[in-house]
């Protein structure tokens, strides 16, 4: 396997042209020249991000309170579970994005847009802290729970293995790898925690957790586009990179993380949520990953439908005439994005 070099931070040397750029293992000269774009994409994104701007205090958590005062105890452990596991990915994700995939990134288009998630990543965390200091009386409860619950702890110890491949051998393979595995956290791994505060939500419980939720799922919708455009774009640009090996280590990556995503989901409902029993925490958790199969050309593992379509209607800022929780704080989105935007 090629070895992987850090790029320079500044590179007068450099000769290199808009139209030499690449993904990785290029020679940029630091300077973010910006009017010449080679991915357009990317600079695309860039400005939907910057539409998409929201600050978690405008979220009014207020009913909060009391509403998880009134949960039942298997809502409030469900609760604390989702909140504990969401924490733990956006923290990795803020020091992943910058510490483990950025340095290696040659094109400052790209770069721009992972600054930019990285910053959201932790705008994410003081979402959760915001979250946390509303509802509980003891905040190191849920920080400290992933040190009590080993279901929680081994969840999170098998995310961060996959990055730390990259960490321990940094060669064009893994980082190709990395670029898979962070679309399965993008895109598969912050889901059942999702799905169940939503589930709160259509109860008419926890609304503002869910309309926080819901910035912060727009947000990693723009970032699983991110891995899904890098993922397509090296395709093309290093097909050889892209051998049957690789198909089939993804594959297995893609079928190890449905399995802990359903286990996840299913051990924090403990099947006691209506409306999300153990098969349909399963059906769409696989659903998912279909969907994310298919969007960097593989063929589908499970083809089966989405059986909670209605979690997607919570999910939604495209119609702006719709406000599922009264909170004014969706008149502040000015962008918007789908699981199929392409760029």
């Amino acid at each position: 396997m090629s070895n992987l070099k850090r790029k320079k931070i500044y590179n007068p040397d450099s000769t290199e042209n808009v139209n030499d750029r690449k993904i990785f293992g290029g020679n940029p000269t630091g300077i973010f020249e910006l009017n010449n774009i080679k991915y357009q994409w990317a600079y695309n994104l860039w400005e939907m991000m910057l539409n998409n701007t929201w600050f978690p205090k405008e979220v009014d958590m207020t009913r909060d309170v009391n509403d998880y005062k009134n949960l039942t105890q298997a809502e409030k452990t469900a609760y604390d579970k989702a909140l504990s596991q969401l924490i733990f990915m956006d923290s990795l994700q803020t020091n992943n994005i910058i510490d483990n995939i950025n340095p290696y990134i040659t094109s400052p288009e790209i770069n721009l847009i992972l600054v930019r998630q990285s910053f959201e990543e932790a705008l994410h965390s003081q979402s959760y802290a915001v979250m946390v200091d509303s509802i509980s009386t003891n905040s190191e409860e849920i920080y400290d729970l992933w040190r009590r619950d080993m279901m929680l702890k081994n969840k999170n110890d098998a995310i961060a293995a996959v990055y730390q491949n990259l960490v321990d051998e940094p060669s064009e393979y893994n980082f190709v790898k990395a670029c898979f595995a962070n679309q399965i956290l993008e895109g598969i791994y912050f889901y059942s925690g999702f799905t169940y505060i939503y589930t709160l939500a259509r109860s008419g419980k926890m609304l503002g957790s869910a309309q926080m939720i819901r910035f912060i799922q727009r947000d990693e919708v723009t970032h699983l586009v991110l891995f899904q455009n890098l993922i397509n774009t090296l395709r093309k640009e290093r097909p050889e990179l892209f051998t049957e090996k690789l198909r089939a280590e993804v594959i297995e990556m893609f079928k190890e993380a449905v399995k802990l995503e359903t286990d996840w989901g299913q051990y924090i409902t403990q099947g006691q949520i209506l409306g999300l029993t153990d098969d349909i925490v399963e059906q769409y958790i696989q659903y998912l990953a279909d969907d994310r199969l298919t969007s960097v050309g593989f063929d589908k593992i499970y083809n089966v439908t989405n059986p909670i379509k209605w979690v997607d209607d919570f999910a939604k800022f495209n119609d702006q005439k719709t406000n599922f929780f009264e909170a004014t704080v969706t008149n502040y989105s000015k962008g918007s994005l789908s699981f199929d935007d392409d760029f």
